[in-house]
């Protein structure tokens, strides 16, 4: 079988770079956390950031789809996104339809984020059972047949074991044809990263326990070697998907003792044992090294997270003094 998809604008132009994008979680405490939300998506175009992120919490966040097609009408080149869409949350013509309206308020640049999704307590806030990962992972297949299907030019009908739909066109379709860049995450060697190379633009992995534990040069180089396995089964070229890192917090400050008061601000008992590998800090001089590490694994694009979204100065540094020095390296070899 030959897997054959287009070759989206934001996987080429990342290429040749290495790219990076900034995803914001408001603070527990914050007053106003959808303004917060706002604001940083407003400032990550202003500091140069490929894209923006909005992860998919709606039990516990402001809603994803209602700040990214409000940042759609108050940004004019950022990327925007959502990393990611838990596939099981919403029916998928209903993602379908806000993904289409998102890309074209935002004349044609949004990425589709999608998942599995992992948190048991959020599904039980939703009202859901929350099934074991297989059947998660078939969800997420018929999520991504249903979305591409309704985004084509004829009524797509689909009878699934989770999904249906009858008869369905998304009209208008998203502005980007055949629709946005999909970007897949997690790191499942057998299903997950299969899934990645028949269907996705982007791979997406990180170091947290919910985003595959993927946390070591070592660990990269592994999970993109499964990928490339994979996409030779499909005949896949490996090098049209993009190889994205999720970076679960990081906390810059401009000299260690600053950073060491935010850590002190965000866990005064101390960070967890289970969170001390998952959350990257200190002067951009400390950091670079472990974006350059992974770059040099084979990652092209970094997805990074921050936990505070009023932490201007953490932006501010990774824009202008992280993003820049670090630099594209050859793909490891197969």
């Amino acid at each position: 079988m030959e897997t054959q998809l287009p070759i989206f604008t934001w996987v080429e132009a990342n290429r040749g770079r290495v790219g990076f994008g900034l995803q914001v979680f408001p603070r527990p405490d914050d007053p106003a956390p959808g303004t917060r939300v706002l604001q940083a998506g407003r400032l990550a175009e202003e500091l140069g950031f490929d894209a923006f992120f909005v992860g998919d919490h709606p039990a516990y966040a402001p809603e994803c789809w209602v700040h990214l097609a409000v940042l759609a009408t108050q940004t004019s080149r950022i990327r925007l996104g959502s990393v990611v869409n838990c596939a099981l949350y919403r029916h998928p013509v209903m993602t379908a339809r806000l993904a289409a309206d998102v890309d074209r308020l935002s004349d044609g640049r949004l990425i589709l984020g999608l998942g599995i999704g992992w948190n048991p307590d959020e599904f039980a806030h939703l009202g859901m059972e929350f099934p074991p990962v297989p059947e998660r992972q078939e969800a997420l297949e018929e999520a991504v047949t249903i979305i591409r299907g309704v985004w084509s030019r004829e009524p797509f009908t689909f009878n699934g074991r989770f999904f249906r739909t009858e008869g369905e066109r998304i009209a208008p379709p998203p502005l980007q044809r055949p629709g946005p860049p999909l970007l897949i995450a997690g790191a499942g060697e057998r299903v997950t990263l299969r899934q990645v190379a028949e269907h996705a633009d982007a791979c997406n992995f990180g170091a947290g326990s919910a985003t595959g534990g993927v946390r070591s040069p070592d660990d990269v180089r592994h999970k993109l070697n499964i990928l490339r396995g994979h996409c030779k089964a499909v005949g896949r070229p490996y090098d049209d998907i993009l190889r994205t890192h999720f970076t679960t917090w990081l906390i810059l400050a401009e000299d260690d003792a600053g950073a060491q008061a935010k850590l002190n601000r965000y866990y005064p008992e101390g960070v967890p044992p289970d969170k001390s590998d998952t959350r990257i800090t200190g002067t951009p001089d400390r950091v670079i090294p472990y974006f350059q590490a992974l770059a040099d694994a084979g990652i092209q694009y970094f997805v990074v997270q921050s936990l505070d979204a009023g932490d201007e100065e953490t932006f501010r540094l990774l824009a202008h003094e992280v993003a820049p020095r670090v630099k594209l390296t050859a793909s490891p070899p197969a």
